[in-house]
């Protein structure tokens, strides 16, 4: 089999069909997920040990596949026909298993159907802002549009911290230098650390993983630097729990006032399944004034998800207000809007 030339297939399959997500796995036909549903290619034969040994040499490099065999998983991207994929590679059973997620093309906030308010955030001088929510849920593309609306619209130093490296930006008004770890950089914290050096204005950081690298990130928000991260969390309270938590006990009260003066707003998005076809965010946001800075410095983040059901003429989203206005506009099933809701019984009583 030419892996190289069955692989763009597959991808072009995954294209046609909308799908986001290829798994390649031994003893299973190759398999896409098209509109939250995993469906498998019939007509493509059952995978065997050397098939999926063979794709993952198709997609990276001699030396990274080296790699992989040592430490037995691995994040990579590359692209097909102008295509960007994201992948990560990992042992089942003594074999090689694949999953691979088309990455969309950097476009318009509008283009995403999010909120407007959520560009003021890509025009702020300095601040942490964070957009959170489940695994694959359009964390990273929102992100990516909020970058490219600075590269659009300003002269400004920009560099992302990534592992991988998933879209790459087009020519615009700043510098943006991207930066993949294992590959520029040994880490996300060395990374970060080096960023104090490089006259930067943004910072994107792909993932924060530690707690290390997070101080590091609150840090550079204080000292003058626009950052954008994310964390898979469900909530903004939730957010800032975790946040906090992934601290030594003697630090948290320290982080609590870092990030009480330096974080600009929380964003949680969820991709929901539409009536009409195709998938639709619900959203979340909490903006950061003074009643959230001192909730956030008092530990008193349980009282957040009040100040956001209130604030809506601050600008704040609430999901549930959000889940209602999409079933009312008839984008959504009032089932999906339970299944994605963080308080159904406040959601039962807002329909």
């Amino acid at each position: 089999m030419n892996y190289t030339t069955e692989l763009e297939e597959l991808i072009d399959i995954l294209i046609k069909e909308g799908g986001s997500d290829l798994h390649l796995s031994v003893g299973h036909n190759p398999s896409a997920r098209i509109n939250t549903e995993l469906i498998s290619f019939l007509k493509k034969p059952i995978l065997k040990p050397q098939d999926t040994a063979g794709f993952l040499q198709a997609m990276i490099s001699s030396s990274k596949f080296a790699q992989f065999l040592e430490s037995q998983e691995c994040d990579f991207s590359f692209e097909v026909k102008k295509t960007r994929i994201r992948g990560n590679a990992f042992f089942q059973k003594g074999n090689i298993s694949i999953a691979l997620r088309i990455l969309p093309q950097i476009v318009d906030l509008k283009e995403l159907n999010l909120p407007q308010i959520v560009e003021n955030f890509a025009r702020k001088e300095q601040g942490f802002f964070i957009v959170v929510g489940p695994v694959g849920q359009g964390k990273s593309t929102t992100l990516a549009s909020l970058v490219n609306l600075i590269n659009q619209e300003q002269k400004k130093h920009i560099v992302t911290i990534e592992d991988p490296v998933e879209f790459v930006y087009p020519v615009g008004n700043s510098i943006i230098d991207q930066r993949e770890i294992g590959i520029d950089s040994s880490s996300f914290e060395n990374a970060l650390n080096g960023a104090f050096r490089q006259d930067i204005d943004v910072i994107l950081i792909g993932e924060m993983r530690t707690h290390e690298t997070i101080g590091t990130a609150i840090t550079a928000a204080e000292t003058g630097h626009l950052v954008f991260s994310t964390l898979h969390t469900n909530s903004a309270s939730q957010t800032i729990d975790r946040i906090v938590d992934s601290f030594p006990a003697q630090g948290q009260a320290q982080i609590r006032i870092q990030l009480a003066n330096s974080l600009l707003g929380v964003f949680s998005q969820r991709l929901i399944p539409r009536i009409s076809g195709g998938l639709i965010p619900a959203c979340e946001l909490l903006i950061n004034n003074n009643a959230v800075s001192n909730l956030i410095r008092e530990n008193r983040t349980n009282e957040l998800d009040l100040l956001i059901e209130t604030g809506s003429d601050l600008g704040m989203i609430d999901l549930n207000r959000s889940l209602v206005d999409l079933v009312r506009r008839g984008e959504i099933t009032t089932e999906n809007a339970f299944l994605h809701s963080n308080n159904p019984k406040a959601l039962e009583r807002m329909l």
